[in-house]
């Protein structure tokens, strides 16, 4: 049976495509013995989270036991907070969260990004975390690798030289830490 891998894009127009090639490069990097579930997040403007952290509980549930869930940019920081904020009832084999943003501005749209004072500890317990960022990302600074650093400090981080915001769409790293669980 194929583990199976839920993966949530990043915001912006054009996200969903920007990231599909992120997905086709991690596909390609961990073969035939994973599936990969990409589903289109819907934006819900009107919704202080855009409405995302609902439909990834919802994308979670269709899912089996022992799934791995990976995610990029505004998709990495609202799975964290639906991951903090909510009862998992699935098995997670392991979190992978690439260029994340940490949401601490004071715009009122920000608001309801921000994870909780006591998130880390809301985390699923026993389950590897690795958060994944380039220092030349010039979407979301580094300092907020540094913010998750300091705040996770029980989750593996990966550092990487060059890439951008979209890792140079070189998943790699990160096949080879799924494929190591």
């Amino acid at each position: 049976m194929k583990k199976q891998i839920l993966f949530i894009q990043g915001g912006g127009n054009g996200g969903y495509e920007a990231d599909g090639q992120l997905v086709s490069k991690l596909k390609a990097a961990l073969g035939d013995n994973y599936e990969i579930s990409y589903p289109k997040m819907q934006t819900d403007e009107s919704a202080p989270d855009f409405g995302w952290p609902e439909q990834i509980g919802h994308e979670i549930g269709k899912l089996p036991d022992g799934l791995i869930l990976a995610a990029h940019s505004l998709g990495a920081s609202l799975l964290l907070k639906y991951l903090s904020e909510n009862k998992i009832s699935k098995k997670l084999t392991g979190i992978f969260l690439a260029s994340t943003p940490f949401w601490n501005g004071k715009e009122p749209w920000e608001q309801g990004l921000k994870l909780r004072d006591n998130f880390a500890g809301n985390l699923p317990k026993n389950v590897p975390i690795y958060f994944y960022h380039c220092y030349d990302d010039d979407e979301v600074p580094f300092k907020n690798f540094e913010a998750y650093r300091k705040k996770v400090p029980h989750a593996t981080f990966r550092e990487i030289e060059s890439g951008g915001h979209q890792l140079g769409k070189n998943l790699l790293l990160l096949a080879d830490d799924i494929s190591n669980l």
